[in-house]
């Protein structure tokens, strides 16, 4: 775990930085009906901590996904219920924007009560990260290990993924604001979100792999080069849906994705 580079003075004694107070002044102006979604949704957080979903190992020779020991303590529910919510503030305030002040106020905790879990901001924002990461890994790389190694599984993780972006279109996606607010920045909250960005793009280089061992696509393809046109489909889906409201958005990256397969496809 990222040691925290703050002070370890109470919450309470640490003079916000303009960043967080534009971030206190964004969360009182969300929506009443969203700052409820955002504390009903905890209680699908306690749940999800009941079960443990925790860190996984995968074993890449028979992607065979192995679970990791369950931990159901009061301590871990808490913790779980107030990162579920800090994950719905950051898809609407950034990362940046979160604070420990603002989740008390949505999570009606005291300060100090969530400083406990965390120690910094710092930790909190990259607790995020590896939620959203963790839920990522769920919904779009984890259904597609059950389709066999080659294109089916690419596509399964195209597919996968462009329901993802279909909600994110509203929503929004942590690892491209993310990128946008730290991409001139280092430090422990950068380097996990390039972390969990290199991990996913390293995962799906390996389907691009498969699909070419299989002889379905051309041995000359450039396994890399594949994966980068893959990803760039995403991002300028995500800029076309979000910034410029185009409404042929996702159909245009489900006709380039069939498209560069085709041109890719292996002579028969």
């Amino acid at each position: 775990m990222t040691q925290p580079t703050t002070s370890h003075l109470p919450p309470s004694s640490l003079p916000p930085t303009p960043a967080v107070a534009v971030a206190d002044k964004q969360v009182r102006e969300i929506p009443p009906s969203l700052r409820v979604m955002t504390r009903l949704s905890t209680d699908a957080a306690v749940a999800r901590s009941n079960k443990s979903r925790g860190p996984v190992v995968i074993d890449q020779e028979t992607d065979t996904v192995k679970r990791r020991p369950k931990n159901s303590i009061k301590g871990q529910q808490t913790k779980a219920a107030i990162v579920d919510a800090a994950l719905g503030l950051a898809t609407h305030i950034g990362l940046e924007g979160l604070s420990i002040g603002a989740l008390a106020e949505v999570m009606r905790m005291s300060k100090s009560g969530v400083f406990a879990h965390f120690g910094s901001r710092e930790e909190l924002q990259i607790s995020v990260i590896r939620e959203y990461h963790s839920r990522f890994e769920d919904e779009v790389f984890f259904p597609a290990l059950q389709h066999k190694r080659g294109l089916t599984r690419l596509q399964a993780l195209f597919d996968n993924w462009m329901k993802r972006t279909a909600v994110e279109i509203d929503q929004g996606c942590l690892y491209i604001s993310g990128a946008i607010e730290f991409e001139d920045r280092v430090g422990p909250v950068r380097e996990a979100l390039v972390g969990s960005v290199q991990t996913w793009l390293t995962a799906l280089n390996r389907a691009v792999a498969y699909a070419k061992a299989s002889g379905e696509l051309d041995d000359t393809v450039d396994d890399q080069q594949v994966t980068f046109e893959i990803h760039g489909l995403i991002l300028t889906l995500h800029y076309q849906a979000r910034f410029l409201k185009a409404n042929d958005a996702i159909m245009r990256a489900q006709t380039g994705f069939a498209s560069m397969l085709q041109r890719y496809a292996a002579s028969t």
